[in-house]
């Protein structure tokens, strides 16, 4: 962004009008890119003049200091001085109070009494009293991102931005509307998606009071902007508070463009809460996928976007997830009447317990999960697994109670993948023609040559060996089932013995 006192607007016909740098200013976005680039190695102050020259030749001021202001960020600046100037100063004023400094010659023995106590040159000491000063450092690299024109599309982002600072509301329409959205996420912005005639619009509002109490909404529309920027096409209206009048600013993808940066919004989560809400939930690893930021939910005359959506693995049922944090009053209660608009669909609301909207959830046919801080995983599992024992309830009735499975031997998981269930699924069903032996369904006759292969005394490697052979992996329940166990030799090994009766 660029500071307010270099913003250039018109309020023609009452509106708010960004004035945008053309193609025609490439030649003096190259000036100042030659000001910097020339005057590497010299200070601060000679640079200031020579943009201030520039300045008097060009025909808009602002345009050049917003040039200088975009490419000063990235200029590095450092203090160059024969004796640190803090102390160059303490050794010199010491000196003056006691050399009584009125003249210049008293000058000079105050310098030269400080050069001694720092043993330095005294053309030293006085170059360097205030070598840190800002007008005296000196510019030793600078690195822009831009050409010429990058620069101009850089300026007109950054102008947009500042314009977008005092925004009390943003309206945007985005031929890739889920990057939008999931921006305005990341950024914590109040938002809502209306269907309108011209397509989905995704609004970022708020109340007034919220508006006037932080500019923190303002930095952050500022931001948003360049990742609605990097879409194909995209149209945004703005109300601007224009120092107590409001006015309306409208931007498209032919006035503002991102120059090959990605955006600064582009991170994983919304939030630090749903970050670790996912870190903990993928760890269990449940029946349940995941999925973030899924299809868009019609909610009356307007569209809602949940932060997840839990998809069971075994059947094609989904169930959306919301967290509702700290927002407004005025905002909760849009929200909830969004919810109560939303149906055919199963939705679990995290609710911030400071909210005390749980029961408004519940009410609206939806379940609430009170959580203060972060999200339990636990209160969530629990919710699931209300849906999850209908459904393996109806697989398991949809399935015939007794299973033939044609391999001799096969384990649970697979057979229930077989049948396209969940493993609870098939837990319960009777095998006729197979033994269970842990979580794998054998064959007696396979059990027969198993146990005329392993014998007690056998090193359990080798009966692991055998085991493998047959597609048998719990050597530890076949083993059981066999009538052996296993004795352990320290860290060694261990060795097959007949199990005690």
């Amino acid at each position: 962004m660029l500071t307010k006192d270099l913003l250039r607007v018109s309020r023609a016909g009452g509106g708010f009008h960004p004035q945008f740098a053309g193609d025609d200013r490439r030649d003096l976005a190259a000036r100042v890119l030659g000001v910097y680039q020339g005057h590497v190695d010299r200070a601060r102050s000679e640079l200031d003049d020579a943009l201030t020259d520039l300045e008097r030749e060009a025909d808009d001021f602002k345009l050049v200091r917003g040039f200088a202001k975009l490419l000063e960020r990235e200029a590095r600046f450092e203090v160059r001085a024969a004796v640190e100037p803090r102390r160059a100063r303490e050794a010199a004023f010491a000196a003056s109070e006691s050399v009584g400094v009125v003249t210049a010659d008293e000058r000079e023995r105050a310098l030269e009494q400080a050069a001694d106590r720092l043993d330095a040159d005294p053309d030293d000491v006085a170059d360097s009293l205030y070598a840190d000063l800002d007008d005296r450092q000196v510019l030793v690299e600078v690195d822009p991102r831009w050409d010429p024109g990058e620069l101009v599309a850089q300026y007109n982002l950054s102008l947009a931005q500042t314009a977008l600072f005092d925004a009390t509301e943003v309206r945007v329409r985005s031929s890739d509307p889920k990057a939008l959205v999931s921006a305005v996420k990341r950024l914590r912005l109040m938002y809502e998606v209306r269907k309108t005639d011209a397509g989905r619009e995704v609004v970022v509002t708020g109340p007034d009071a919220l508006f006037r109490a932080t500019r923190r909404y303002g930095t952050r529309f500022a931001r948003l902007l360049r990742t609605v920027a990097k879409a194909d096409e995209w149209h945004l209206e703005a109300t601007i508070d224009d120092r107590g009048t409001e006015r309306e600013m409208t931007l498209t993808d032919a006035d503002v463009s991102v120059p090959g940066v990605e955006p600064v919004t582009e991170v994983s989560y919304d939030s630090g809460v749903e970050a670790d809400f996912a870190t903990r939930f993928e760890s269990l690893d449940l029946d349940w996928d995941l999925v973030r930021e899924p299809e868009p939910l019609e909610a009356g005359a307007s569209v809602a976007i949940p932060d997840f959506a839990f998809d069971y693995r075994h059947a094609d049922f989904r169930v959306f997830f919301e967290i509702m944090g700290f927002w407004t009053p005025e905002y909760v209660e849009k929200k909830l009447s969004q919810l109560a608009a939303i149906d055919d669909v199963e939705l679990l609301v995290a609710v911030d317990e400071d909210l005390g909207a749980g029961e408004d959830i519940e009410a609206r046919d939806h379940r609430a999960i009170p959580y203060s801080g972060t999200v339990r995983v636990k209160d969530v599992r629990d919710a699931l697994r209300r849906y999850e024992e209908d459904l393996v309830a109806e697989h398991a009735a949809a399935l015939p109670d007794e299973l033939r499975p044609d391999a001799d031997v096969v384990t649970i998981e697979s057979l229930a993948a077989d049948h396209g269930v969940s493993e609870d699924a098939v837990e319960d069903k009777a095998f006729p023609d197979h033994e269970r032996v842990g979580r794998t369904l054998v064959r007696p006759a396979v059990l027969d040559e198993l146990g005329d292969r392993i014998e007690a005394g056998m090193a359990l490697s080798d009966a692991e060996a055998v085991l493998d052979e047959y597609g048998v992996d719990d050597a530890s329940a076949a083993l059981s089932a066999l009538g052996y166990r296993v004795e352990w030799e320290g860290l060694g090994g261990g060795t097959v013995r007949e199990r005690a009766e």
